[in-house]
């Protein structure tokens, strides 16, 4: 891992914000590119003063809305049974479609939102989105909403723990933990003020 990161601080480096785009726009597709080992190093270079953390988190963030656009436009042209067929060829085997088409069922647009804090879940859930041809708009807006919360975090944890790897995988596993947490504990409020929304149309 140590060299990995060696790696993409030296192509961060050279690329700058056009490599972070490109990479987390990579991510945030069907390739199996983890999110840390992008903008972890990315928020070291932002500590050592060589990026301006605003424009890391722009570009990471609208790295992982192109990517996540990609995904939603190849679900939408070529169908759930091609991606049935075929995902396994393209990182997407059947199982995990059909974890993300029922995370995204059972929690509609809001999944596009909280399925980004969500490893597993966070590079394919705009797949079922596709399918179901969801609202480009609301799409993009709970995409970002996501993804920028994810791009954050991980920034601001390499800027304090930069390249030391014991750190990484120290705090990467309590933060991810901590996200998951505060997550569960939204979705249920939302549910909640939803549930309550409804049930208001329904006695008027």
């Amino acid at each position: 891992m140590h060299q990995l990161i060696d790696f993409i601080v030296s192509t961060v480096s050279s690329w700058e914000y056009i490599g972070i785009f490109i990479m987390m726009a990579i991510e945030s597709s069907v390739i199996p590119l983890p999110s840390e080992v992008v903008m972890i190093p990315a928020g070291y270079l932002v500590y050592k003063g060589e990026m301006q953390l605003i424009w890391v988190l722009a570009s990471g963030t609208f790295g992982s809305i192109a990517g996540a656009v990609v995904n939603y436009y190849f679900a939408m042209f070529v169908g759930r049974r091609f991606i049935k067929k075929y995902g396994k060829y393209f990182f997407i085997p059947e199982e995990k479609l059909e974890t993300v088409e029922k995370f995204f069922h059972k929690h509609g647009a809001i999944s596009t939102f909280s399925g980004r804090l969500i490893p597993v879940v966070r590079h394919l859930i705009s797949i079922p989105a596709g399918l179901a041809r969801m609202n480009m708009p609301k799409f993009i807006f709970y995409t970002g909403i996501g993804a920028g919360i994810w791009v954050t975090i991980l920034t601001v944890l390499g800027y304090f723990i930069g390249q030391n790897e014991s750190l990484i995988k120290q705090y990467l596993k309590g933060i991810t933990i901590a996200t998951l947490v505060l997550l569960a504990v939204g979705l249920w409020v939302y549910i909640q003020w939803h549930n309550k929304k409804n049930m208001k149309l329904k006695t008027q």
